[in-house]
């Protein structure tokens, strides 16, 4: 077992008898039936294949779920469509949870409290709840014993709904044509098939050689007649201005339920009516030269033959929980701590001017404090950018790149560090994220998605920068803000912070809060959202570049990035 504790099992029958006593037989008369035996489950963790997700609700009162011996963990079940739910009941082994929250969502995205508690009984707990919604979690953030945490059974009773309350996405995963599509260097297999996957960093986009041509439309197969009730489309640039929406029972002849000719592009949302397997955007007028070209096209209503998408990571609360930290408290001269960091080595990007080294630039200074320390130090055999007041192609500064990919990743929560930044003509000192999928599917930036949280560039001594980049906004046109602190940057520690979740991001300075993303107007002005996964930390203290520019006469160096301490909350 790993070395891990083994607690001792119940035999098969003994435990049935257990958790028969446990289970209330019948539910309180204003509940409606079990709504949640046997539907897709999926949870943080499993202890081990014995002890799966679906063990807590197959009706079977001699199996059960139990998870790894920590925390947090968390269990979630799809109910298949939207229904009011009116009770829940829990019948706890006895590795019980202490303190839970109970929550309720459409879409698996945005969350509805609907029971939070931390004086957990254990045995089996009803829960008399009022909520509306597809999906019912349990977040687990307290064990009752030193094991992990053990269902017998995680039941729901409710009343599914009726009419367009219970919309499903249909058509996620599901087959589609096009009139044509894109398969080149600037949209390589750009088909079908990326409209309905759900990542919103992947396009369907028509042919460069015959497609930016009118018409131009793209379908989806339902798998089965659905009634249809809403559709989003998430546009690239190149969006139709005239469109229909088209269902059809035969993928041949197709009835319109909506039309429009001014379409605007970004995110549309719209509610119609119409009954098919099949559906399509057919568009009629382009928006520019080029085609036509969709990051999503979905589809919500009943009936079809809807796949269920991987559950998306549950939002934090904030302040939240620390999960993970470097406080940067080892003996002087020594590097950072190789199970939290790695070094990134070689020249930079951007046209920056500096050689990252293996650490050297990278040094506890014995008093709580990480230095990157940028400095005037040539590295033979390297190339860089040419640096103006050398003259030379040879890399003539180094400096300092950490990142923690391979050591620790997360979604959502609170990221903060406490940093002094350097400041002279030509550094540009970061604390930012990159989405893991960089290096864990090669992704290119900025379908990654980028978080920048503190960017300071030294010809604005007194201003900070938080940033957003993706697919459609990035560069000199990332969504972002500036901040001006009324003082030099470089003065003093401050603590700059980002709260992060399904549907916003607020960035802060010493607490204060200046700027804040919601991801529905993000999505319908600017466009995707894509940072529904995980990401890494980086910290670096960069010289020259395209934003900052190169250092000049008047540049002092050494120039030092002194970190304080970095922290994440879930």
């Amino acid at each position: 077992m790993s070395g891990r504790l083994q607690r001792g099992r119940l035999p098969l029958l003994a435990a049935a008898v257990v958790a028969a006593a446990l289970i209330v037989p019948v539910q309180a008369s204003a509940a409606g039936p079990l709504i949640s035996q046997n539907r897709p489950v999926t949870a943080s963790s499993s202890e081990n294949a014995a002890f799966g997700a679906a063990a807590a609700v197959d009706g079977d009162l001699g199996t059960r779920w139990s998870s790894a011996f920590s925390d947090p963990q968390w269990i979630q079940i799809d109910l298949g469509s939207s229904a009011r739910v009116d009770q829940v009941v829990l019948a706890w082994e006895s590795a019980s949870a202490r303190a839970y929250t109970l929550s309720i969502s459409a879409d698996g995205t945005s969350w509805q409290e609907l029971r939070r508690t931390t004086t957990g009984p254990g045995g089996t707990e009803t829960l008399p709840v009022a909520g509306t919604g597809r999906y019912v979690r349990l977040d687990l953030t307290q064990r009752a014993t030193q094991w992990g945490y053990s269902l017998w059974e995680f039941q729901v009773f409710g009343t599914r709904d009726g009419g367009t309350g219970g919309e499903t996405l249909l058509s996620y995963g599901k087959t589609g044509a096009a009139s044509t599509f894109q398969d080149d260097a600037n949209c390589g297999g750009c088909t079908p098939a990326k409209a309905f996957d759900r990542d919103p960093a992947t396009r369907w986009a028509t042919s460069a050689t015959n497609g930016w041509v009118d018409p131009g439309w793209i379908s989806v197969d339902l798998g089965a007649t659905a009634q249809i009730s809403k559709v989003v489309l998430q546009w690239d640039p190149a969006f139709a201005t005239a469109y229909r929406i088209e269902v059809s029972d035969n993928n041949s002849s197709w009835r319109e339920i909506y039309s429009t000719t001014a379409g605007r592009g970004f995110k549309e949302t719209l509610t119609v009516s119409g009954t098919g397997r099949y559906v399509r955007v057919y568009g009629t007028a382009r928006s520019n030269g080029y085609g036509y070209s969709l990051w999503e096209f979905q589809v919500y209503g009943t009936g079809g033959a809807p796949i269920t998408p991987p559950p998306l990571p549950p939002n934090p609360s904030f302040p939240g929980r620390l999960v993970w930290s470097d406080e940067f408290n080892a003996p002087a001269g020594t590097g950072p701590d190789a199970s939290k960091w790695q070094p990134e080595i070689g020249p930079g990007v951007n046209n920056e001017l500096q050689y990252y080294t293996n650490n050297n630039n990278a040094r506890h200074d014995g008093n709580g404090n990480l230095v990157l320390q940028a400095r005037r130090e040539v590295t033979p055999g390297s190339a860089c950018p040419v640096d103006p007041v050398s003259g030379s192609g040879t890399c003539q500064y180094t400096s300092a790149r950490l990142n923690t990919y391979g050591k620790f990743t997360f979604t959502y929560g609170r990221v903060e560090a406490r940093i002094k930044v350097s400041s002279t003509q030509g550094l540009w000192p970061a604390f930012w994220m990159l989405g893991a999928d960089f290096f864990d599917q090669r992704r290119p930036w900025p379908y990654t998605g980028e978080i920048d949280i503190m960017e300071h560039v030294g010809k604005e001594p007194n201003r900070v920068y938080s940033t957003l980049h993706a697919p459609q906004y990035f560069g000199a046109g990332g969504y972002g803000s500036p901040l001006d602190l009324g003082a030099p940057a470089s003065s003093a520690f401050r603590t700059f912070a980002v709260e992060w979740d399904s549907s916003h991001m607020t960035f802060s300075v010493d607490g204060n809060r200046f700027f804040t993303v919601d991801r529905n107007v993000l999505e319908t002005t600017r466009g995707p959202w894509v940072y529904d996964h995980p990401f890494f930390i980086i910290i670096n203290n960069a010289v020259g570049g395209d934003w900052p520019g190169p250092p000049g006469a008047g540049t002092q160096l050494p120039q030092d990035m002194v970190l304080d301490y970095v922290r994440v909350y879930q």
